[in-house]
């Protein structure tokens, strides 16, 4: 009997785990080693573009030399900072790459200190049972997985964190993003815009009804991905615990990827909650005045247990017709469309996000 054999198959959720943040980390290193490679390559730009801007300017006297040379150094600013940017992206991504890898190395771990303690504990029900008793080799099969199951919930955490910390580092990268772009450095037309020109805030439509804001722009992309997605057998899916309905684990982990910082919550009505507590929250008779692209809109007749049935995300709101993207909706992540007032009475209010 390969008692080491009968262990491993019992571990195979644990070497999914092991597989799936092997994969991660490969990632965040190559995600690492580009941003670490561009850092160094516009840098090196940078140090090219200023000594031939010094040595024509050492060489040329003009009524146009102050005009360059303003240009010049404006070039040499904007290098600077794009470098610099891509140096601390690479340093975010490094710190991600640095926890994978240890949650690796630990489901690593698990797997191996399960397979040692399956393996005692066949062997113990063998010795005392006899090979050629089925019940007492059944009962020591019984045992270890019940064992496995307490090693795959450790080796999911790891996993779920693991998750977790590359959304962090995502958002954080947004952010550097951002803080770029509003300079000017990655898109440097954008100084020149004025509000509501080619997707500028503030237009005649503002950042509401139509496109939304920035934010709402990167939930409903995030969300958007998904639409087709199906759930597996007993609700197992990737934003929730499987037995589970998973409609706002969807819905909030799109907005914490987006930077919303909201819990990972399982009950609908726990989202109105949030919005409440934040001042976010409208009901249902302000629905289509306030609802907008990247909002939660929140079925049923209320947000206690047994009243808050689903929730969805606004994904365009287009005169009395509002169209969402909602997770667990016919077992999928499926886009929808309502029209008010008659169906009203499915909702009882919405959430913007913060």
């Amino acid at each position: 009997m390969d008692v080491d054999d009968i262990a491993s198959r019992f571990a195979s959720e644990l070497f999914t785990h092991q597989g799936k943040l092997e994969g991660k980390v490969g990632e965040v290193q190559r995600a690492q080693a580009a941003l670490e490679s561009a850092a160094n390559a516009i840098q090196h730009q940078r140090e090219a573009h200023q000594k031939a801007a010094d040595k024509l300017l050492s060489n040329w006297e003009s009524e146009a030399t102050d005009g360059f040379q303003k240009k010049a150094t404006k070039f040499d600013q904007d290098l600077t900072a794009t470098a610099d940017a891509s140096a601390k992206g690479a340093k975010i991504v490094a710190e991600v790459t640095k926890a994978l890898d240890g949650r690796h190395s630990a489901v690593g771990s698990l797997v191996e200190d399960f397979i040692t303690k399956a393996g005692q504990v066949i062997q113990a029900g063998v010795a005392v049972a006899g090979v050629a008793a089925p019940a007492g080799l059944m009962r020591a099969v019984a045992e270890v997985a019940d064992l496995a199951g307490g090693y795959i919930k450790q080796s999911g955490g790891e996993l779920k964190d693991a998750r977790d910390e590359m959304a962090e580092a995502a958002r954080k990268l947004r952010a550097l993003l951002e803080e770029v772009d509003s300079d000017g450095v990655a898109d440097p037309e954008k100084q020149l815009r004025k509000p509501g020109e080619d997707g500028a805030e503030g237009g005649e439509d503002g950042p509401g009804k139509g496109k939304g804001s920035s934010k709402a722009d990167e939930i409903l992309h995030n969300a958007g991905k998904h639409i087709g997605y199906h759930e597996g057998p007993n609700n197992q899916n990737k934003w929730g615990p499987s037995g589970q309905p998973w409609c706002a684990y969807f819905a909030t982990s799109m907005w914490r990827e987006a930077g919303v910082d909201i819990p990972k919550y399982g009950y609908t009505g726990d989202v109105y909650k949030w919005g409440e507590q934040h001042g976010t929250a409208y009901g249902q008779h302000d629905l289509l005045k306030n609802a907008q692209p990247g909002d939660a809109l929140l079925f049923g007749t209320g947000p206690g247990h047994g009243q808050s049935e689903h929730i969805g995300l606004i994904e365009k709101v287009e005169g009395n017709k509002i169209t969402t993207i909602e997770g667990n909706s016919g077992d999928q992540v499926a886009r929808r469309t309502y029209t008010l007032p008659k169906d009203a009475d499915r909702f009882y209010g919405g959430v913007h996000p913060k």
